[in-house]
């Protein structure tokens, strides 16, 4: 496991009062991490800087990433603050999406209003292979999907939505599935949204719990994995910190040294 930085915790961005982060932020604390969870569309705001923080989470919601709400737009655009600082970066469902907006891509829906809500199969790309193993399903909530740019390096795809997770840089990761969904979430989202089962494409709800039988095991075990090289990215970010304070330390007085529609959640 990766080793936290002292003080340093996660920025955990929620979208609704009830939110959490589930599994994910299970197994952060399980690593020693705090986590400071900000919830932007209930008034919390987003730091300047993410120099204090060790990674970047931004959760699912039943927004849109093409919402015009303000709280939308400023998460999408603080998105390019741990992209120029380099830390480490984790959208989920919206926060993919939102991911693939800030470096240029589009979100939307199935052209033929397809949507996945349930365990789907998705492939890794050679790149997805090389970098780790990957599950044969994952779970899904969604109705829109990311389209990234060219040059963007594609991890794994899907069938109705090609790109399922993609990569940009050596530290920021989006994905479409639901790796923080608890045995509790599951339930909750089936009752409170059932009337999304009624979806083209929709698995229906007892369909959802006989797949968490059979696919989250690797859907575990992936995360896991997934986290600790995730978190491990980190790391050149933290050496290239202390090496500036050091130089600034060790300069002359008065010189300085000076980037539709998810998971109900």
């Amino acid at each position: 496991m990766a080793a936290p930085p002292a003080d340093r915790p996660i920025l955990t961005v929620l979208h609704q009062a009830h939110s959490t982060p589930g599994r994910v932020g299970q197994a952060l604390v399980a690593r020693g991490y705090k986590l400071d969870i900000r919830r932007p569309a209930l008034g919390d705001q987003l730091p300047e800087t993410t120099e204090e923080h060790a990674g970047v989470l931004i959760f699912g919601g039943p927004m849109s990433a093409n919402d015009t709400d303000a709280f939308v737009k400023k998460e999408i655009d603080f998105i390019n603050v741990p992209l120029r600082e380099g830390t480490p970066f984790l959208g989920i469902c919206l926060g993919g999406q939102m991911l693939a907006k800030t470096i240029g891509g589009t979100v939307g829906p199935h052209p033929e209003g397809q949507v996945e809500i349930g365990y789907y199969d998705i492939t890794p790309t050679a790149s997805g292979e090389a970098l780790m193993e990957w599950p044969r399903k994952v779970y899904q909530w969604h109705r829109e999907g990311f389209k990234t740019p060219r040059g963007t390096d594609l991890l794994a795809s899907g069938h109705h939505y090609e790109e399922q997770a993609f990569r940009v840089g050596r530290n920021a990761y989006g994905i479409q599935f639901h790796p923080e969904l608890t045995l509790a979430m599951m339930h909750r989202w089936t009752t409170r949204a059932a009337e999304r089962m009624k979806l083209p494409g929709a698995r229906q709800r007892g369909d959802h719990f006989a797949g968490r039988a059979v696919y989250d095991g690797p859907v575990r075990a992936w995360l896991h994995n997934f986290l600790d090289l995730w978190l491990a990215s980190g790391s050149a970010r933290a050496t290239q910190s202390t090496v500036r304070d050091t130089e600034a330390s060790d300069a002359p007085p008065g010189t300085e040294t000076n980037p539709r529609r998810c998971a109900i959640a």
